[in-house]
């Protein structure tokens, strides 16, 4: 029995019943809506930290209402940080399957403090044992939708990659678009894959919406590679997977200090994680629900006593389903 197939839960109880992704996502919709409602007080406000307490506060809530055992195996910080979901916090009803989590409430706070398109609420569940965890909190990452599966590899140079992938598309390398993190990191890398003839779409946050833009038909992408959050490497894992897109990556500790708590930790920093390394299981959900308006996910919008809502829901047999809700209002600052 593999971890991934082991229905213990964290308590040491047998799960009642094995983690069903279909029957978990429509749940998981409703913590990704509550976040994303209870940041629209501070859209364009200037404060990123208040949005980012206000949706930690909305999701840990609504997860406390989803059936199961939860735990957070990718969070946002420490016990001893709160509000911060944190690893190993234990979220859900405490009655059914156990499920592990991974979950950014806010992805693009600066997006959401400033009023700009690309923010949302984002989370991913899988069974117990099923998602990779580390230390480290950067990560090279490689990343193509599913015409692209099985042609790449991220050992070898950009151009190597991007010629791989152009041939797998049936597009020449000037006709590919890569979706880079704009950061004094890839100083280099991005006036290289344009000498290459690629073209480079500059984003200054935001992983897991970059990765979805190459990783979803029609998202006007084609590769999200370069170095961002671990954390965000994980929930891309799991999206990238039920979507028969493919990833690879590398840890990429930026200071001295990372380095040597992944030393500490007996981690190979050079060892290449594949989708199997990082999300174990095909049975996982992945949720994603816009706060600032971006081309796959629109921001929320008055309707009434309610809120309209767009979210991206993906699952083995939802790949993806796009979901416009209302979200009542009730107790919603406005």
């Amino acid at each position: 029995m593999t971890p991934a197939d082991d229905p213990t839960t964290s308590a040491g109880q047998p799960a009642t019943t094995p983690f069903d992704p279909e029957a978990v996502a429509l749940h998981l919709l409703t913590t990704t809506q509550a976040a994303a409602v209870a940041c629209l007080p501070w859209v364009g406000r200037g404060d990123k930290e208040a949005a980012d307490e206000a949706a930690v506060a909305a999701l840990r809530s609504a997860l406390a209402e989803v059936p199961g055992q939860g735990r957070v195996v990718i969070g946002e910080g420490e016990k001893d940080h709160a509000p911060m979901l944190y690893q190993g916090e234990e979220l859900g009803t405490g009655t059914g399957p156990g499920w592990d989590l991974a979950v950014d409430p806010l992805e693009g706070t600066s997006y959401c403090a400033r009023g700009v398109e690309g923010s949302i609420a984002v989370l991913a569940a899988t069974p117990r044992g099923a998602m990779w965890g580390t230390s480290g909190w950067y990560m090279d990452k490689l990343v193509v939708g599913s015409g692209a599966a099985g042609h790449i590899d991220i050992t070898l140079p950009v151009e190597d990659n991007l010629r791989q992938v152009a041939s797998a598309l049936g597009k020449q390398v000037d006709d590919l678009v890569v979706i880079v993190l704009d950061k004094p990191r890839h100083a280099e890398l991005i006036p290289h894959i344009r000498e290459l003839g690629a073209s480079v779409v500059q984003i200054p946050d935001g992983d897991v919406m970059g990765s979805l833009l190459a990783l979803v038909p029609g998202g006007g992408a084609d590769v999200a590679l370069g170095i961002g959050g671990s954390p965000e490497g994980v929930l891309t894992a799991v999206a990238a997977r039920l979507l028969g897109g493919d990833m690879q990556g590398r840890l990429a500790p930026q200071s001295d200090d990372e380095a040597a708590l992944l030393q500490a930790d007996g981690v190979d920093a050079d060892a290449v994680l594949t989708l199997d390394d990082l999300v174990a299981s095909d049975q996982g959900t992945f949720v994603a629900t816009g706060i600032t308006s971006s081309a796959l996910l629109r921001a929320p919008e008055a309707a009434g006593d309610a809120w309209r809502t767009r979210s991206v829901i993906v699952t083995p047999r939802h790949r993806p389903l796009f979901v416009e809700a209302l979200v009542p209002r009730t107790g919603q600052k406005t």
